[in-house]
């Protein structure tokens, strides 16, 4: 690890990358000794930065995919467990717990979504449960994972999926590709294809149509392509910079301890409010896309 404060900031906020080097590439790790030049293209973990810039695309932010992976069957196990076990009775504290937070969600669906799906209320379940449990990574001690990660001889162990904007986008594009098919689905192709070239400006006049609709085509896809980059951006923007801050706290020395956990108090909020955040705007972003006008 690396002992400068620049180099143990790099550290925190480099994934494990495992990708392709190509042949002829001179392989040199942090302390900037040689270990060979490649005789031919390997996969391979990345040992350095550059290694992972010279991936490229087609590089897999291991640790990334693996904890946000192992979140969500940790949330899939803890709901599965509880609704097993649910009793008309007196309730355990974790059903408590379950039931008050799909009240939650249920409700906040009824409010935002008018029209008719039974995926909507699970797929925001899923949301924001999933954000929230990969956002609660950010309040463990920055050094603990990753440092039992280096004993083991692995470099690199970024243990929040939301601070890596490779996951925040899968996850909005995701939703992206849900309100196109919806929106198809709803109002059918023709529909779709109104909604994009007939609004904001319309007129009745055919031929005054007929030049307003490149207008209309350009600035409706801008705001349609801006929904999953904008829902994938703020999430990421706010998690990376609160991950940022914890990892800034960790050079102060023995005054980290009273600062951790002042940050930590009001980070569960923006934990909490980030994932409501990502949950209500997919919820908004569907309702638009089946509303048929």
């Amino acid at each position: 690890m690396a002992t400068t404060a620049s180099g143990y900031i790099a550290h925190h906020l480099q994934n494990l990358t495992f990708g392709k080097l190509p042949a002829g590439f001179e392989r040199i790790d942090n302390y900037g000794n040689e270990l060979g030049v490649l005789s031919q293209d390997t996969w391979t973990f990345a040992k350095t930065a550059a290694e992972a810039k010279e991936m490229g695309f087609w590089a897999f932010h291991v640790d990334s995919l693996f904890w946000s992976v192992l979140l969500g069957v940790v949330f899939v196990t803890i709901f599965r467990m509880v609704a097993k076990r649910a009793t008309a009775g007196v309730p355990s504290g974790m059903q408590n717990l379950v039931e008050t937070v799909i009240e939650f969600v249920d409700g906040n669906v009824r409010d935002t979504f008018h029209g008719r799906s039974n995926l909507i209320a699970p797929l925001a379940l899923t949301i924001f449960c999933w954000v929230f449990f990969m956002n609660l990574m950010d309040l463990i001690p920055v050094d603990w994972i990753p440092g039992l990660a280096t004993a083991l001889g692995i470099p690199y162990m970024k243990i929040v999926p939301s601070t890596d904007p490779n996951i925040t986008l899968g996850m909005s594009f995701s939703v992206f590709m849900l309100v196109i098919f919806y929106s198809i689905k709803v109002k059918g192709i023709g529909g779709f294809i109104g909604e994009l070239t007939l609004h904001p400006f319309n007129s009745p006049n055919k031929a005054v149509q007929a030049l307003l609709i490149p207008i209309n085509f350009l600035l409706e896809t801008v705001t349609l392509v801006a929904k999953p980059i904008s829902l994938a951006l703020r999430l990421f923007g706010n998690m990376y910079a609160g991950e940022l801050i914890f990892i800034l706290i960790a050079l102060v020395g023995w005054l980290q301890l009273p600062l951790h956990f002042g940050w930590a108090v009001f980070h569960i909020l923006v934990i909490t409010l980030q994932a409501f955040i990502f949950m209500i705007l997919t919820i908004v972003y569907l309702s638009m896309a089946s509303e048929d006008h």
